[in-house]
């Protein structure tokens, strides 16, 4: 597990959160041996449902050691992988 708050550590780059969210997804949700494109709707395509976007929201703050408020548990911020990316990138910056 990555410790984006340890000293000296390397910043968390946003393709880095998209790589490592794309794995759990891949290995929790997509058993027949596709891929997810980063642009990808996890939801709209049917890779996730309510209940595994909870399990993603977990498995996220517990890599990265962060907290979602509630104002943050928005459905577009864990829309694609990019998108996750992104939110999670400025998370850790802020």
């Amino acid at each position: 597990m990555h410790d984006p708050g340890a000293a000296g550590a390397a910043p968390v780059t946003e393709q880095h959160i998209v790589a490592t969210v794309g794995e759990f997804i891949r290995r929790n949700f997509l058993y027949d041996g596709r891929s997810v494109g980063e642009e990808e709707s996890l939801t709209r395509s049917g890779i996730v449902d309510s209940t595994g976007i909870l399990e993603l929201i977990e498995f996220i703050e517990a890599t990265y050691r962060i907290k979602f408020g509630d104002a943050d548990l928005v459905a577009d911020n864990f829309d694609s992988l990019r998108t996750i990316g992104t939110f999670v990138g400025a998370k850790l910056r802020a």
